[in-house]
């Protein structure tokens, strides 16, 4: 079973505009804790093995925050690899094993979503298994969606339900990608064709905190859970 996660925690956060130009996004506060916590809360609940963290961007400041919190990091330098290039290269601390990913720029309220995806993976069916949302439980995101699910719970790409930055998959195709920095897209893009790729509809809310207006909105979506 999975037992390693991964922050993504390498990103510049351009979307953040001048709040990222003395702090990497995910030390931006929300509820009085920086994002990266929020995530790291998730992560810890489900007691993994392991929890990594890939640094880029003023990485020193994330590496004083998480190294005493028990965070191995994983250093990209001189470029940044991007979500693909970035599991790749952590792979030496998280293991061979199918991993969980998380994105650190989102807010959840509801269940543990790794707590879900554990109690649905299914190995012998699945290379990855994506939490998605529909869109109007999505706040503070824009679009019509990336998946649907089929009656197999199979995903599929198009409008329908929103991805949540977090997931389960396999790494060992990673290995056949020739780019050093380069998107988890190409990797699901093959697991898409062999029917490999599974999701779940989480049946809470999730705020996208990627942009400076998504704070006031997850600072109410937490606000009003606590109601």
């Amino acid at each position: 079973m999975p037992d390693a996660v991964i922050l993504f925690t390498a990103g510049f956060g351009t979307r953040m505009g001048a709040l990222t130009a003395d702090r990497p996004k995910p030390l931006i506060e929300v509820a009085g804790k920086p994002l990266v916590d929020h995530a790291l809360d998730l992560a810890q609940a489900i007691r993994p093995r392991q929890i990594v963290a890939n640094l880029h961007y003023k990485g020193e400041m994330l590496a004083r925050h998480l190294s005493p919190r028990g965070v191995a990091l994983s250093w990209e330098e001189p470029d940044i690899l991007e979500t693909g290039g970035g599991l790749r290269a952590a792979l030496p601390l998280l293991g061979p094993g199918p991993v969980f990913t998380l994105n650190t720029d989102a807010v959840w309220s509801g269940p543990n979503p790794l707590d879900l995806l554990l109690g649905a993976w299914v190995p012998e069916q699945m290379d990855a298994l994506l939490m998605c949302i529909p869109p109007e439980a999505a706040l503070g995101h824009d679009g019509a969606g990336d998946f649907r699910i089929d009656p197999q719970g199979r995903a599929q790409r198009g409008p329908g339900l929103v991805y949540t930055g977090v997931q389960i998959i396999r790494t060992e195709g990673l290995r056949d990608i020739p780019d050093q920095a380069f998107s988890l897209n190409l990797l699901w893009d093959r697991m898409l064709d062999d029917g490999r790729v599974h999701a779940l509809s989480y049946p809470g809310q999730w705020c996208d905190v990627g942009r400076p207006e998504g704070i006031a909105i997850a600072e109410n979506m937490l606000e009003q859970s606590r109601v």
